[in-house]
């Protein structure tokens, strides 16, 4: 390879590290439909779902989904396929005997890493979460082992003080029993509404109570108690918020994601972890490609003896081990043990570290 000065090196690895990366996830698009496809197919027969609607609804929308959160993981052995490949045709050497300093040579992979983080982000916070309410539509249309989840004893706080609590809400049905309405705007209790169940209509969007009792207290703490067998209630809550599961806040895009959780910390809502989940993958998953990008470069620069086997052996545990750290830091939020902002960032801390550790000994 003849060298013209850093320019034309900038886009020779440029345009390699995009063209392999772009090629491998052409390549991987096609796998995952077919593999998807032989285990789902019995389900989609079976329950007729039109050959439009698994296409254009569920595979054009399930694969770029799929593709983007596993787009560090690519990268990383994008990297170490074609890297190694220049490292074993004597091309860095050439590189680094031309007076380039090893830093600079890394200034295009981190370019193009750079380029697909942005594209990542931008996918995963504000394309793709239309994407998935279709896909999502789909997958609760047809797909059998997509269950919506029952809630039991839940407590919301409402605005101006108000607290709703349930023992139970039914998805199938929209109802919620044993449902209590507290007022204690003040600091104070001042009416307490109980009813046997609360189903919510979905047309008008209001709370349908059923054999209710409303009790008042006056400042002297006298009560006064009314009741019914049927009353018409609205409340800033809908029959979504009982039963949101990691699938539906997938539908969120970064603006509503962030509404949903001030709304869930303000209610005290449990599932706002599933939220800071998905907020904080968003975020750490781009970023984690120029981490990647750079151990992969540190990995590939030297010639070994097992050559590009050995790369990209190494390459393929390193990147399961990060996808394994990362279902890890996720069971931390979930039970409380870490913040979400903590705990979904681990692996970027850790992977820095050892990134950096690569980098400082990959001249060398």
């Amino acid at each position: 390879m003849k060298l013209q000065g850093p320019q034309k090196l900038d886009w020779y690895i440029i345009r390699k590290f995009l063209v392999t990366f772009f090629v491998a996830l052409a390549f991987l698009s096609l796998l995952i439909v077919i593999f998807d496809i032989s285990e789902k197919i019995e389900d989609f027969v079976r329950k007729e779902a039109p050959l439009k609607e698994i296409v254009f609804d569920y595979y054009l929308n399930f694969v770029p989904y799929f593709l983007n959160q596993y787009s560090p993981m690519f990268v990383f052995l994008t990297v170490i396929f074609f890297t190694s490949k220049m490292t074993q045709d004597s091309e860095v050497v050439a590189i680094l005997s031309s007076g380039i300093s090893y830093h600079r040579l890394m200034v295009p992979y981190l370019l193009s890493a750079l380029f697909i983080a942005l594209l990542s982000l931008t996918l995963g916070q504000w394309v793709l979460p239309h994407a998935n309410a279709t896909r999502v539509v789909f997958e609760q249309k047809y797909n059998p082992w997509r269950k919506v989840k029952m809630g039991h004893d839940m407590h919301y706080k409402l605005e101006d003080d108000h607290f709703v609590y349930l023992e139970s809400f039914s998805a199938y049905n929209t109802t919620a029993y044993n449902f209590t309405l507290e007022d204690l705007s003040g600091g104070q209790l001042r009416s307490k509404i109980t009813a046997e169940s609360a189903q919510y209509d979905t047309v008008n969007g209001v709370w349908k109570l059923r054999n209710w009792f409303i009790r008042d207290y006056d400042e002297g703490m006298g009560d006064h108690i009314r009741s019914g067998r049927q009353m018409d209630t609205t409340l800033s809550l809908t029959r979504d918020d009982f039963f949101r599961n990691r699938y539906t806040i997938q539908e969120l895009n970064a603006r509503e994601l962030n509404q949903l959780i001030e709304t869930q910390k303000m209610r005290g809502d449990a599932s706002v972890n599933m939220s800071l989940i998905e907020k904080n993958n968003r975020v750490s998953l781009p970023f984690s490609t120029i981490i990647l990008t750079i151990i992969g470069v540190a990995l590939c620069t030297k010639k070994k003896r097992g050559g590009m086997g050995w790369n990209l052996a190494a390459g393929t545990a390193l990147g399961f081990s990060y996808i394994l750290f990362m279902q890890f830091s996720e069971m931390f939020v979930t039970t409380d043990t870490l913040p979400a902002g903590i705990a979904i960032w681990l692996p970027n801390y850790l992977y820095t570290i050892i990134a950096i550790i690569l980098y400082i000994k990959a001249p060398k």
